[in-house]
């Protein structure tokens, strides 16, 4: 087995790597505190609508779940100094624009993050940072959306969605753009 020719595929990993980590943890504790609302609703017997479900992990995640982005960020950037994050423009749509391209066809999707990184307009390196806070943001305000809800069953969905947008934002860290390219 002979070893890649270059570094970029693994590059965004080792500099995203505990962000990494973070995310992945996120996404199974948002499963557990939904799973923690919907088990009692499906032990209980078809004809009671008054089951007690515990929001405790739900409230817990809500509060912890910024904290821990933040310090994955920080120990990320104390990790590679050298690679810090280069600053896409302010007012840019950029990743945002990358990941619903992303959702309906990531072929298409690396062809336009390729088109502005040819003009020169921002490295796709740029994009795909803008696209992971993107999913990120949209992750937290799932969660910040779900601490805000009435109804267990609204809140545990909520968290869910914001599972999805954590997967979103890990597929982008490890997305390999220049090997996806043709």
């Amino acid at each position: 087995m002979t070893a890649p020719s270059r570094a970029e595929p693994f590059a965004r990993c080792h500099r995203h790597a505990w962000l990494l980590v973070a995310l992945t943890e996120l996404i199974g504790d948002c499963a557990r505190a939904a799973g923690e609302v919907y088990r009692p609703v499906a032990e209980a017997p078809p004809t009671r609508s008054d089951v007690l479900v515990n929001l405790g992990p739900l409230v817990g995640l809500c509060r912890s779940a910024r904290t821990r982005v933040e310090a994955a960020r920080a120990r990320d950037a104390v990790r590679c100094t050298s690679a810090e994050k280069e600053a896409v423009p302010a007012r840019t749509d950029v990743g945002a624009d990358f990941l619903a391209d992303l959702l309906e066809s990531p072929a298409q999707a690396v062809k336009r993050a390729q088109e502005p990184a040819s003009k020169g307009e921002f490295t796709v390196e740029q994009i795909l940072d803008e696209a992971t806070d993107s999913a990120v943001l949209s992750g937290l305000l799932a969660l910040h959306e779900a601490q805000r809800q009435s109804d267990p069953g609204t809140a545990a969905a909520r968290r869910l969605v914001a599972a999805g947008h954590f997967t979103l934002a890990v597929a982008v860290i490890s997305l390999d753009v220049p090997a996806a390219v043709p």
